[in-house]
């Protein structure tokens, strides 16, 4: 029999037989690696322990304390399959489907005419448990098409027998078993259901979704799980779910007041007075830093003929994610899903010099992109949004100054709001786009540029730039340890060509200038969730929309109340005064709920005195203080950072 060698990872080698498996290696190194074994990692592809080694290879066997990745993958996919064959076991009529690994878990989709209750979870993972406890063996094959196709037939799952009917004809079919029970699966798997931690996963919900995601195709039950390695991973991201959960802004939007949705108009927001001030006051904050550096605001039409999209290329690259309209003349229109042709209509008035350069056009401007119905989520994915949009027109001389200032106010926005970790991720050119391969090699170096020499760390994305020009995009990491993906920029060789977009050289010739796309909060909507859930509703003072509210004890305090509101609106406070006949305590806790940082109660003493009592947001004791002083300590506190400094 032909002999090959394999490399393990400390450089010795030694030679077995062709079609040795990683288990057989295993074992003749040690009996405990042999049992301790999940997969191995042969010439850097994730290998199971079953399959065969025809050739010279390196390799190295992994083990449940090794490689996070790969050992939490099979730990999940073997989840998959275990709670795939717990369903059957219980309910032998229901129909198995797919169950892919997704993040931190698993879900499997099932043919089931009854729904699946909560109760039928806890069932679920009881069984889960056993088949886990029986440490019944994994094992494999490889199997023609035709005889997997009757399998499935003779067993009634039609689902499967489509899966394969689908697969291109030259692929190998594999199929494992978990004990008696059978899937069809790419694997690989650990070697028995006893190396899944038994007290390190969870069943947690169960959602419709339609087969292969069609909605013409029958309605399935699909159930989602998550698994770890351990019983402390487990109680770690449950604990973060829950945290979550409280930070969750569609429901402190409620409990705040602040917005909400109707099915009307999915994906658009019905911002309520205080949930509009907090936005207004991010506009502010923008155009104040914006203005301070040289842009100027403008404003251009939501609604634009076909022509002026075809010119930008959306019409042929992003048509799909436009709204568009028809008028009775037969003129084609489409919602403007970005500011960028608007704004090279406004620069192309008049002629410019290269002293005028860098041209800043910003606008506040309101975007509609269509979303599937079943990936909007309240402010975070909608339809209709505002981006804090700006356009930098510049020489190719000015362009790595104006990356560096566009990283250096963007990192300096972040920081006024309480992001300081800050990651960015370089993308380059996609597939489908356009421009020349010179041009795109000039846009994307321009970018490298600019982050070497600010000194930043950043991954790059191949292939994830957009259409017409490479992108830095800003990802923030929040209170909780989540990533969130807001400002951005472009560099754009390929527009302004487009649109005959010029400016007058020194040498007296007409030149293209490169235009920088650049967004710093991205969407205001998507910042305005970002933002409650960094701060779980408990915005800072300058930034809250509901600063204070001034609260009678008694109702001969009235009047003194409205004189505080009085006193602390002209110094620029919002403040909103509570005379309502309730006791003291359910106001407090009404407001509290509402995420009020301040609330000033009143009563005779402090009328008296000139004083009031001071509580803040998530403390239990009062202070008394003077009018005077609240009033002065407040009035600092509500100056937003950039008027601060």
């Amino acid at each position: 029999m032909a002999q090959i060698s394999l490399t393990f990872p400390d450089g010795n080698a030694r030679d077995y037989d062709a079609g040795v498996t990683p288990a057989e290696v295993a074992a003749s190194i040690s009996t405990s690696l042999a049992k301790k074994a999940i997969s191995a990692t042969v010439d850097g592809v994730h290998w199971d322990m079953q399959w065969p080694i025809e050739a010279d290879a390196h390799i190295a066997i992994n083990t449940i304390k090794d490689n996070d990745a790969e050992a939490l993958e099979l730990i999940r996919h073997d989840c998959a399959h275990i709670m795939a064959r717990a369903v059957q076991e219980i309910w032998p009529d229901v129909k198995v489907t797919i169950g892919p690994v997704i993040e931190n878990g698993w879900y499997y989709d099932f043919d089931r005419a009854e729904p699946f209750t909560p109760d039928d979870l806890g069932v679920i993972e009881k069984k889960m448990k056993e088949i886990i406890n029986k440490r019944d063996a994994v094992r494999t094959e490889v199997w023609e098409r035709n005889v997997a196709i009757q399998y499935y037939k003779d067993r009634g799952e039609p689902y499967k027998v489509e899966l394969i009917e689908s697969i291109p004809g030259d692929e190998p079919l594999r199929m494992y078993w978990h004990g008696d029970w059978q899937d069809l699966c790419r694997g690989p798997h650990l070697q028995h259901t006893g190396q899944v931690p038994a007290d390190a996963f969870k069943l947690m919900k169960v959602a419709g979704a339609y087969w292969r995601g069609d909605s013409d195709r029958p309605m399935l039950q699909r159930i989602y799980g998550v698994a770890f390695k351990n019983k402390e991973d487990l109680r770690a991201h449950l604990n973060f779910l829950e945290e979550a959960e409280k930070r969750d802004h569609r429901k402190l939007g409620r409990e705040m007041n602040l917005f909400h949705f109707e099915e009307v108009a999915p994906g658009s927001i019905f911002w309520h007075p205080s949930g509009w001030r907090l936005f207004q006051s991010l506009i502010a904050y923008m155009r104040r830093r914006q203005e301070a550096v040289g842009y100027v605001e403008v404003n251009s039409p939501d609604i634009m003929d076909k022509a002026l999209w075809e010119t930008s290329g959306h019409w042929q690259n992003y048509r799909e994610n436009m709204f568009l309209a028809e008028t009775q003349d037969d003129r084609e229109y489409a919602l403007k899903p970005m500011n960028c042709p608007g704004h090279m209509m406004i620069y192309n008035q008049g002629i410019k010099s290269y002293r005028d350069l860098p041209v800043k056009i910003a606008e506040f401007g309101k975007v509609h992109r269509y979303e599937p119905s079943g990936a909007l989520h309240g402010l975070l994915r909608v339809r209709s949004f505002t981006q804090d949009d700006a356009h930098i027109y510049c020489t190719p001389e000015q362009l790595t100054e104006e990356c560096l200032k566009v990283n250096e106010l963007i990192l300096s926005i972040y920081k006024d709001f309480g992001f300081e970790d800050v990651h960015v991720k370089l993308s380059t050119r996609p597939e489908n786009r356009i421009g020349s391969d010179e041009s795109w090699d000039l846009s994307e170096n321009a970018l490298r540029t600019a982050l070497d020499q600010a000194g930043m760390d950043y991954t790059i994305f191949e292939g994830e730039g957009a259409f017409y020009g490479p992108k830095l995009e800003y990802v923030l990491r929040d209170a909780i340890g989540r990533d969130w993906q807001c400002g951005t920029l472009q560099v754009d060789y390929n527009l302004p060509e487009r649109f005959n977009t010029t400016y007058i050289a020194s040498s007296g010739e007409k030149m293209v200038p490169v235009m920088l796309h650049r967004a710093l909060f991205g969407s205001l909507e998507r910042f305005t969730g970002i933002l409650i859930e960094q701060h779980a509703g408990k915005l800072p003072f300058w930034l809250a929309p509901r600063q204070v509210v001034v609260a009678a004890i008694v109702s001969d305090a009235d009047d003194y109340c409205l004189e505080v509101v009085e006193k602390l609106r002209a110094a620029g406070i919002q403040a909103e005064a509570d005379l309502r006949n309730e006791k003291i305590n359910y106001k407090v806790r009404e407001h509290s709920l509402a995420k009020v940082p301040v609330i000033l109660a009143c009563g005779m003493k402090e009328v008296e005195e000139k004083t009031v009592s001071t509580r803040r947001l998530g403390e239990k004791q009062t202070k008394v203080q003077s009018l005077e002083e609240i009033v002065t300590i407040l009035a600092a506190e509500a100056t937003p950072p950039d008027l601060a400094r």
